[in-house]
């Protein structure tokens, strides 16, 4: 089926539930005006339906081809023009910088973006989407002279971006990496080593493409302390000269298949160095962060596409008659979607994604208002909500994501597993974004090990502070009762977690993941008691789609009921401490 822009959903969170419209008073996002954040939203999803949609099977069924003689790397059919379709309307130009051609409209939209995009084609999103956070590592950290070079091309499109971490030897434990980079005369540096598993290495999309890599100096300490990061084309921009940076082979993948993802080999590439030196991983997670909340983008699109997808197929299978009497006395069966059961299905997945993507555009907003708010207190705030949700945007909703698309394909049942339908393809797709740009289990771990005692519990403290409040001010919220005692397991889990985790590491490292998923639920559990608050002021008022506005209320209702008690169980989990995960000897693995 062709993809449907979630309009009506993404109008009512923008609008009444985070109050977007309200930035073009700030100086910075004076542009962007309510008919313009629609204009957007519209066009950007017949552009996705309508061109890069009927790139997806294709990408799916030919993958990128590899020529060992020239090392070059052909992309699907249909992707290079479509790509080109894209950056000409000015996709990748959308948050950019003003002054390096960019549009400067709030990021919020351009993780609405992400969103649309891989929907329909999530391997084509590649392309572009590393090349944003390519952008934001320049633009942050890099010289003028850098930012004059890469920023417009990039920002363009022209040009696209990647990121080199990873190497045979070492994936999460960047310490071990073994490129190098030699100071040349220039100022310049060459760059020797290997890397592996790296997005859009090499396509044949655009002329030109900027390797952001890591590699150590002669002399740097063995740790991540000691590396730094550098700037890597393809093709040098001043001279034209091909640069010895080479794809030495296609990774053959589950899914994705219409992205490139390349082993690189460095043969003393010139390089020039982005930040200071041995400042490396400050300057990359700059760009890893943003890759983490598009990645999680990329959990929500499939999940969207997979809905979207089995709620058609629902509404048009017959199969057997209702439990209820028969609902299609004229026809031979009932449509399945009458079954309590499929029903069971089809809600998890719309009350999850709605639930979601409430949660990302939540942090995307609070990312605008962090560099946005004319006082330092507020943008402080609302970075530090940023920092603390970001390991949780990524990792819960491309861990949903994924369990969407397979929950799509069983309400498909048998046509689910074959190529005839496309849930296939998206639980294979989707099962990427739970491991790349740091495992979910590494984000767990990031949240608990690094964002809960940042600032002395600041972060952690501030996202009490916005539940708190909400409670206070509002005792007569939908549900606040149940969200009233979700926040207290959430509080309690958190002292656990802290206490326990500074005597015992281990401690901290067995709860990660259950802490990690309870405060996603904790989230998600307020932000579906403020739209459904929403909705019914839009009633109580005779204004919108009664519907739309009513589902709301049903949503909210089976998420409190039916997927909210998951907290009970991880609070359990998490105060059961780590004895039982840790209790095997090495002779019990074997037993």
């Amino acid at each position: 089926m062709q993809y449907q822009v979630p309009i009506s959903d993404l109008r009512f969170l923008l609008f009444d539930l985070l109050g977007v419209d309200e930035l073009q008073q700030l100086d910075k996002y004076a542009e962007a005006t309510p008919d313009l954040i629609v204009t957007i939203l519209e066009e950007m999803g017949k552009f996705a339906a309508e061109v890069i949609q009927p790139t997806n099977k294709i990408g799916d069924q030919q993958g990128c081809s590899y020529d060992p003689t020239t090392h070059a790397v052909t992309t699907p059919d249909g992707f290079r023009e479509a790509y080109r379709q894209f950056a000409e309307a000015g996709w990748t130009a959308l948050d950019a910088p003003v002054e390096f051609g960019g549009q400067g409209l709030p990021h919020v939209l351009k993780f609405i973006v992400d969103e649309i995009v891989c929907s329909s084609n999530l391997s084509l999103g590649m392309y572009p989407g590393l090349t944003h956070g390519a952008i934001s590592a320049i633009y942050t950290h890099g010289s003028p002279e850098l930012q004059q070079t890469y920023l417009q091309k990039l920002v363009s499109g022209e040009w696209t971006g990647t990121m080199c971490l990873t190497e045979p030897q070492c994936g999460t434990d960047l310490g071990l990496i073994r490129t190098r980079a030699t100071p040349n005369d220039d100022g310049s540096y060459s760059i020797e080593g290997t890397k592996i598993w790296i997005t859009g290495g090499e396509h044949d999309l655009v002329d030109n493409i900027v390797h952001l890599v890591l590699a150590k100096l002669p002399g740097a300490p063995n740790s991540t302390k000691g590396i730094s990061l550098f700037a890597v084309p393809k093709v040098l921009p001043d001279s034209g000269e091909r640069n010895p940076a080479f794809c030495g082979g296609l990774e053959h993948k589950m899914g994705i298949k219409g992205s490139s993802t390349c082993v690189m080999n460095f043969e003393g590439a010139q390089g020039w160095m982005i930040g200071e030196p041995n400042q490396g991983m400050r300057a990359m997670f700059t760009m890893m962060n943003e890759a983490r909340l598009m990645v999680g983008m990329q959990g929500l699109g499939l999940a969207e596409m997979a809905f979207q997808e089995s709620l058609g197929f629902a509404r048009e299978r017959l199969q057997s008659r209702s439990l209820a009497g028969p609902q299609n006395p004229d026809g031979p069966a009932d449509p399945i979607i009458v079954h309590p059961d499929v029903r069971r299905m089809l809600m998890r997945q719309k009350v999850l994604n709605e639930g979601m993507r409430a949660l990302a555009l939540f942090t995307g907003h609070q990312l605008d208002l962090s560099v946005a708010l004319p006082d330092a207190d507020g943008r402080q705030q609302a970075d530090d909500l940023v920092q603390l949700l970001t390991p949780v945007v990524k990792a819960f909703l491309t861990d949903e994501g994924f369990n969407n698309a397979n929950m799509g394909l069983q309400v498909l049942g048998g046509a689910g597993f074959t190529t005839d339908w496309p849930l296939e393809q998206l639980v294979r797709d989707g099962r990427i974004a739970r491991i790349y740009e740091g495992t979910n289990g590494i984000q767990a771990m990031d949240l608990v090990g690094r964002k809960l005692g940042l600032g002395g519990g600041r972060l952690i403290a501030g996202l009490f502070g916005v539940l708190d409040e909400y409670l206070q001010d509002n005792p007569e919220a939908p549900h606040a009762s149940e969200l009233t005692d979700t926040v207290a397991l959430l509080r309690e889990a958190t002292s656990w977690v802290a206490s326990h985790g500074l005597e015992d590491p281990e401690q901290a490292g067995s709860a990660a993941s259950a802490y990690l998923r309870l405060m996603a639920l904790t989230v998600i559990a307020y932000l579906w008691s403020r739209m459904a608050y929403a909705a019914q002021a839009r009633i109580a008022s005779g204004e919108g789609d009664s519907a739309f506005l009513q589902a709301k209320l049903v949503s909210a209702r089976y998420y409190y009921e039916k997927l909210l008690p998951e907290t009970l169980w991880l609070a359990r989990d998490i105060n059961s401490g780590k004895e039982s995960v840790m209790a095997f000897a090495d002779e019990h693995w074997a037993a």
